[in-house]
């Protein structure tokens, strides 16, 4: 029984990578697309890639998601809490996906987890919680606002006298990096999600000690997010390309830049894992804010981040009542 819930822990979590792949694929490529940088199948290509790669590059990520969050007895009844965590967190991903809400998917996966475990009477570890999910859920997007308003503001000093068809032209080309480091960060922040689950059903099962990341796990979630990002994410990339600002390359480049600084301090320096989502999202208001408060469609935003506070307690009820019915059955 315990080996068959080990596989569908793998399989399920391999899935939610998938959906974190389609659903999360207009973070990195969603203003090179409006600005027409890219085209939509270049764009997509170009971040699965580099979702790839950046998935196989740190595991601090990986560590904080596998050991960090709750701490499941190991038995059938830590996996099945596992399990439920998950189909929390692929449930409000296809929620907000189907209605073109940038949401996160790390704070879908973490609120799984948290109503899991507080349904299934385990311990959870609030003190990283609020250290490493809940201050970074609120810096991050500050910090990618103020950051890319600053960024968006030297940018347009410095090119104040240059032709504007010209700065367009080299920003343009620009974005096709600057869509290629987020893409990047978004591998290195999102696809650990995944690889720490993995190893934390592993560990629960007895069939793994330590925290690092097996290679196969490694392989196969930066393979299945890959996928994902391929097959696309057209809904909310409507939103954050065209619906929050009409963005220019400049601005473009700019929040791209911003966004990806600080998903690598946050990855790689802190091991915290912040929302790529709410990064990028934050980040293309604060440069198209640049334009006059005006410019950015705050209604549109208030339902974004209407979306962000409800995206952890909602794929928590979500798993807390998966694992309800699942225990009846398996545990």
């Amino acid at each position: 029984m315990e080996f068959a819930l080990v596989i569908a822990v793998v399989v399920i979590a391999l899935a939610f990578d998938y959906t974190n792949g389609f659903h999360d694929a207009a973070n990195a490529i969603a203003t090179s697309i409006s600005t027409r940088a890219l085209t939509p199948k270049a764009a997509l290509l170009l971040a699965a890639v580099m979702n790839l790669v950046g998935a196989l590059v740190s595991e601090g990520v990986a560590g904080t998601i596998g050991s960090g969050i709750i701490s499941p007895p190991g038995d059938s009844q830590g996996l099945v809490v596992v399990l439920a965590g998950l189909i929390g967190a692929i449930t409000w991903n296809l929620i907000t996906w189907w209605r073109g809400l940038p949401s996160s998917s790390s704070h879908a996966l973490i609120g799984g987890l948290i109503g899991a475990g507080i349904a299934g009477a385990v311990s959870v570890h609030w003190t990283v919680i609020v250290g490493k999910v809940l201050i970074p859920m609120v810096l991050s997007p500050l910090i990618g606002f103020c950051l890319a308003y600053a960024v968006m503001v030297g940018i347009a000093w410095l090119f104040r006298r240059g032709s504007p068809s010209r700065v367009n032209r080299g920003f343009r080309a620009g974005q096709r990096l600057s869509a290629a480091a987020l893409a990047f960060g978004h591998g290195l922040q999102d696809a650990q999600k995944t690889m720490g689950v993995i190893v934390l059903a592993l560990a629960t099962a007895g069939l793994h000690s330590g925290h690092d990341v097996p290679l196969w796990v490694k392989l196969a979630a930066a393979g299945a997010i890959a996928l994902g990002t391929y097959a696309g994410g057209w809904r909310i990339m409507r939103t954050l390309g065209r619906r929050v600002i009409k963005l220019d390359p400049a601005r473009g480049v700019a929040a791209d830049v911003t966004a990806s600084s600080v998903l690598y301090v946050m990855a790689i320096g802190l091991h915290a894992p912040v929302s790529t989502t709410h990064t990028i999202s934050s980040a293309i208001m604060g440069a198209g804010a640049t334009r006059g408060l005006s410019a950015v469609r705050w209604g549109v935003a208030r339902t974004i981040v209407s979306a962000w506070v409800l995206t952890i307690p909602m794929s928590a009820l979500v798993a807390g009542v998966t694992y309800t019915v699942l225990s009846l059955v398996l545990v």
